[in-house]
């Protein structure tokens, strides 16, 4: 198995954190609780309770876990740009983008919550090529090949 298909193979792995509340009937990370409570998002409270649901049902405490589906596409950018305490590292996941052939130049907004947008928005342009080409590029090379579900959910 090549090192960045290990690297994303071990995102998957169960982490168990210390800092949890109970949200409803979920217990979740500290930090989405108190990001899931925030009025004025961009993405519904609804949503974020869903993908909290879904990730404790499936024993993964990982804050990145918690904020996003943690469908095959999310696994492998957390392995390839997230870094110290789940935290986006833009620069990689810029280069990503830029592996696949995604042109995120007119991205260009930096206001109040722009790392948030660009990650969802970065994420759905990604899913379309991933998705058309069957292949996740890195920026060091490596091929990253989605499970074949994946690739018949997210194609056009």
């Amino acid at each position: 198995m090549a090192k960045k298909q290990a690297a994303a193979a071990a995102v998957v792995e169960p982490v168990v954190e210390q800092e949890a509340v109970c949200l409803g009937e979920v217990l979740v990370d500290d930090e989405v609780a108190e990001d899931n409570a925030k009025a004025r998002s961009v993405v519904k409270t609804a949503y974020k309770q869903k993908y909290a649901e879904r990730a404790v049902a499936n024993g993964l405490a990982r804050k990145a876990a918690q904020r996003s589906t943690w469908d095959w596409l999310a696994q492998a950018i957390a392995g390839e740009c997230l870094r110290g305490r789940d935290k986006l590292d833009v620069d990689a996941f810029l280069s990503l983008l830029e592996a696949n052939g995604v042109d995120h130049s007119r991205w260009t907004n930096r206001s109040k919550g722009w790392e948030g947008r660009l990650r969802m928005t970065g994420r759905l342009a990604l899913q379309k090529v991933v998705a058309a080409a069957s292949v996740l590029r890195t920026p060091d090379g490596e091929e990253l090949v989605p499970p074949t579900e994946w690739v018949a959910k997210f194609s056009n």
